[in-house]
């Protein structure tokens, strides 16, 4: 055998060895890439939900919606005030408290992230029916006279566009310091528990 086969057999058996090298390496990363997505995934997985989390808080309410010369969105405007059906409302959380869904959705989500701050939020009123607003009228006298309510047909309760919050001096504070990320504003006078959702931020 010759000198110029012998070199090539060496480099023919080094080729082979780097392949087989490459092989293992290769085996190993996808083994280790295996493992750390198995006990990684959920991590990574609440990494995410946390920065997605993060940017809604801060956003504000993500969708643009079509509004009237009131500031009602026209899909409830289309309804009429304290006629809005089961289907465009959706459930606050966990409570039996429902407001028109983007507005249900964004509270929920408030709720939650003040509680992450140790803050407790609670809901006492939400979406009103004409009738309810008839009745809370007859028990509690209309705002205009000094009472506590709206004329029936113009309270943004029956747009489920408002809810009475339960909310200690902490929570009242976290409110007023966050609520607009969420789309919601303290807007009565002598009402500090009353919060209404606006769309678009309007």
């Amino acid at each position: 055998m010759g000198i110029d086969s012998v070199n090539s057999r060496i480099a023919d058996i080094q080729s082979r060895i780097i392949s087989l090298q490459t092989a293992q390496a290769t085996a190993a990363t996808t083994q280790a890439t295996r493992a750390t997505s198995a006990t990684g995934g959920a991590a990574f997985a609440n990494y995410l939900a946390d920065a997605v989390s993060a940017q809604s808080s801060t956003t504000g309410p993500a969708k643009s919606y079509s509004l009237n010369a009131k500031g009602i969105p026209t899909d409830l405007a289309a309804y009429g005030n304290g006629k809005i059906p089961a289907s465009a409302l959706g459930q606050v959380g966990d409570t039996r408290h429902r407001l028109w869904a983007p507005a249900a959705e964004s509270l929920t989500k408030m709720i939650a992230d003040a509680k992450k701050d140790g803050v407790k939020i609670g809901i006492t009123d939400s979406y009103r029916s004409y009738d309810e607003q008839v009745d809370l009228v007859r028990r509690k006298g209309l705002y205009s006279q000094g009472g506590l309510a709206a004329k029936p047909g113009t309270s943004e309760h029956g747009w489920g566009m408002a809810a009475d919050l339960d909310l200690n001096a902490k929570a009242l504070a976290w409110m007023r310091t966050h609520a607009a990320k969420y789309g919601f504003d303290e807007n009565v006078p002598r009402e500090t528990w009353h919060w209404a959702y606006k769309p678009n931020g309007v």
